[in-house]
């Protein structure tokens, strides 16, 4: 079988349900006959398979990880370079100069823009300067931290790289502070004690999606079933007496599914924040909506989890951005796209023994 005759995009981290796997799902949907070249760090991954090529790339961390990336672009003669993990993003994004000057295209958000918002406490630090109402948070670096908290309950959670939620936590009593910071803080230097907003059916992860001058292109939102087995991380019965959040308290999981379309009630304001945090490319917003207010709690300034999703209803932004800049295509501003319910499943994948 002949491969696609459109531009090759090399896509990293495509194993594991991840950010990865949603890019190359995102541009298998698109028009545009994409020749993929999937990457991961191992061969036990169902990322390989999906690719017209694949490669095995060193972890992130590793001293020869950009020259093999390089290498593998132009083994495979790839155009475009699509990081499908943070940690590969923290590194494409310090060394951008360096794949620029390979000649590849990189889709991802100015270095300002992913420093600020990869670390929670340096985003609420900069939303409190640009007038954006966040939620109240502590800094927490040891279990004293927590003796007078502003308000409960309280989540907490790690300051940096916490995808999927990893070591997140609802907290409703002092005690309850006390003994979860004295678990993180065994083994984390710091994290952030940061105020839980809204009821968990009212949560939505919204994509603001601008061009890489920092023109906006369009936003979308997913209304997100977070109380579902698959989009939840952690459930427990609401005991702070505060009725306005319901009788359950809910923390998302990785895994998003749920209601998308325009939902112009977030989509409006979230439009507002990527403008003024200066954004370029794709950006994600993640809030939930209290009496007709947004309540933001999260930045994402890079490809969403849902990136798949959206492309189902024809919002397909990896596909967007390069068609705009190495197709030099003319992009429609708020193109039209569809709205429903996107409904998620586990499969199973045999990667066969040599």
């Amino acid at each position: 079988m002949s491969k696609p005759s459109g531009p090759c995009v090399l896509v990293t981290g495509t194993g594991g349900g991840g950010l990865g796997e949603q890019l190359v799902k995102a541009l298998r949907l698109a028009g545009t006959p994409y020749r993929v070249v999937a990457a991961d760090i191992t061969r036990l991954s169902t990322g390989p398979a999906r690719g017209d090529d694949s490669v095995i790339l060193p972890p992130a961390g590793a001293d020869d990880y950009l020259d093999a990336l390089l290498a593998a672009c132009r083994r495979h003669g790839a155009e475009v370079v699509l990081p499908g993990s943070e940690a590969e993003l923290k590194v494409l994004s310090a060394r951008r100069e360096e794949v620029a000057a390979a000649g590849l295209f990189l889709p991802i958000n100015s270095r300002p823009v992913i420093e600020r918002c990869m670390d929670k406490l340096e985003l609420f630090r900069t939303l409190e300067e640009l007038g954006v109402k966040g939620p109240r948070y502590v800094r927490v670096t040891s279990p004293a931290d927590v003796r007078d908290l502003p308000v409960f309950p309280m989540v907490f959670k790690p300051s940096t790289g916490a995808g999927g939620s990893v070591d997140t936590f609802i907290v409703q009593t002092p005690e309850e502070a006390r003994t979860i910071a004295e678990y993180l803080c065994a083994f984390r230097a710091e994290f952030i004690a940061q105020e839980y907003v809204g009821r968990y059916d009212q949560e939505y992860t919204v994509g603001v999606l601008s061009d890489m001058d920092g023109n906006f292109i369009n936003s979308i939102a997913l209304r997100r079933h977070t109380w579902t087995s698959l989009g939840c991380r952690m459930r427990v019965p609401n005991r702070t007496g505060r009725a306005e959040l319901g009788d359950t308290l809910v923390i998302s999981s990785g895994i998003s599914q749920g209601d998308i379309g325009p939902f112009p009630e977030v989509c409006g304001p979230c439009e507002k924040i990527a403008a003024a945090l200066g954004s370029q490319g794709p950006c994600n917003i993640q809030l939930r909506l209290v009496d007709g207010e947004v309540h933001l709690f999260e930045i994402n300034p890079r490809f969403s989890g849902t990136t798949s999703l959206r492309a189902m209803v024809g919002f397909n932004e990896a596909d967007t951005l390069i068609r705009k800049h190495v197709l030099g295509e003319t992009i429609e501003s708020r193109f039209p796209f569809g709205s429903g319910v996107i409904l998620r499943r586990l499969e199973e994948s045999l990667v066969e023994s040599k």
